[in-house]
């Protein structure tokens, strides 16, 4: 199957200058990222070092960011989560070559209980979000390049799902654009959304709109029940030292609280722990994370661990002290984290990576992220009909574990 795409359509450019400038923009940039002029190859997670300056100069030129899928984060989560993944990485045809795509995923064999082999894009439990970086001036042929190569190469399979894709972002607009000019069959599955915050112009007066005025007045009134018990210190970490020294009080919030009960706290675990402090450390270099605290006396109470790159952030992680409950410190927190985002006009959007209606941040954060999982078949003769089915299957069993997961947990 040969996978082509529209020179007139597929760069993905900004709208600047005449109507004639643009245009030949376009014609130049076709002309460079022809899919069939690209070069598509696969290595598996642990090679991936080598190629970590040009990854890093990707994930700053990415159509749409995604931190889970840049060098600090995936590297550190290699280890723990990447067994058997690798990438598909998309080169441009001249030299000096540069990197314009990254696919990271991992051929599941048995997804289903028998041998059908899937490409499955590689996320895990702590990296929720599943968009591939592709290079903003040249999405439409660094997908069909990677399309292309999946349905010329027997060693990979003839079927791709694509999880936790963001539904309204552009890159699954680019993608859909691919899909259409291929004629590619493609489903979509476990469709969901998640709470976004992305003020847009109401920056100053978001808080305020989305607490009613009852809530401000609970909020006030808990913080300083609080403070009665000691000095009450709202503090943030950014600076590598200051980050290492946060995540020690994050992660013994998180151990102490329900997680820990579970068995899935990451400081239980020491490959779990070994990896987020990498990461954090990574991202701190990078001045990708930040760690917020609310302070007691000196200890922490409540701890938030968010991810930026870019523009966009994720609210990743949040663990605060059950003993205070009543007290709402992680309500707090977050009310607190809302308003400097807000304030923050670098920011166009903060994802909170949370649950579908989870019921704390989906009241203060009224926007939604969609997400589902896409099933795409690049091969004629692959059973994607008999594969969609099982696929549904299989969301609809996870959907249903989890609610009685949900239900055992209340």
């Amino acid at each position: 199957m040969t996978i082509k795409v529209s020179t007139d359509q597929s760069p993905i450019v900004a709208r600047e200058g005449a109507a004639a400038i643009a245009s030949a923009r376009r014609a130049a940039l076709a002309d460079r990222y022809a899919a069939d002029s690209l070069i598509v190859e696969w290595l598996d997670l642990a090679q991936l070092d080598s190629i970590a300056d040009a990854w890093h100069a990707l994930a700053a030129r990415a159509l749409e960011p995604n931190v889970f899928y840049e060098p600090s984060f995936t590297l550190a989560a290699a280890p723990v989560f990447g067994t058997g993944a690798g990438a598909l990485l998309v080169w441009s045809g001249v030299h000096p070559r540069k990197l314009l795509g990254f696919f990271p995923a991992r051929i599941e064999t048995r997804r289903y209980g028998f041998r059908l082999p899937v490409l499955v894009g590689f996320t895990h439990a702590y990296g929720p979000l599943g968009v591939p970086l592709a290079e903003r001036e040249a999405a439409g042929p660094v997908i069909a390049a990677v399309l292309g190569r999946l349905a010329a190469d027997p060693s990979l399979p003839g079927l791709l799902l694509l999880p936790f894709l963001r539904m309204d972002g552009p890159f699954a607009a680019a993608l859909d654009t691919i899909l259409r000019q291929a004629q590619l069959p493609a489903a979509d599955f476990n469709r969901r959304s998640r709470a976004l915050l992305k003020p847009d112009r109401e920056r100053e007066d978001y808080l305020a709109n989305a607490l009613s005025s009852h809530k401000h007045k609970e909020l006030r009134r808990l913080s300083r029940r609080l403070a009665d018990k000691g000095a009450l210190l709202f503090a943030v970490a950014t600076e590598p030292a200051a980050v290492a020294a946060a995540l020690t009080d994050f992660l013994a919030l998180e151990a102490d609280g329900w997680k820990g009960r579970a068995g899935t706290a990451a400081a239980h675990d020491d490959d779990l722990c070994r990896f987020v402090r990498s990461g954090a450390a990574a991202l701190a270099a990078e001045n990708k994370i930040a760690i917020h605290r609310v302070l007691l006396d000196g200890r922490a109470v409540a701890a938030a661990i968010v991810l930026r790159s870019g523009r966009s952030v994720w609210f990743w992680k949040i663990a605060h002290d059950e003993a205070l409950a009543h007290f709402s410190p992680g309500v707090m927190l977050t009310a607190a984290i809302t308003e400097e985002l807000v304030a923050d006009e670098t920011i166009a959007e903060c994802d909170s990576c949370a649950a579908e209606d989870h019921p704390m941040i989906g009241r203060i954060w009224r926007e939604r992220l969609t997400l589902a999982e896409r099933l795409i078949a690049v091969r004629p003769q692959v059973p994607f009909s008999h594969v969609r089915r099982l696929e549904a299957l299989r969301a609809a069993a996870i959907a249903t574990a989890k609610n009685v997961r949900d239900y055992l947990r209340r």
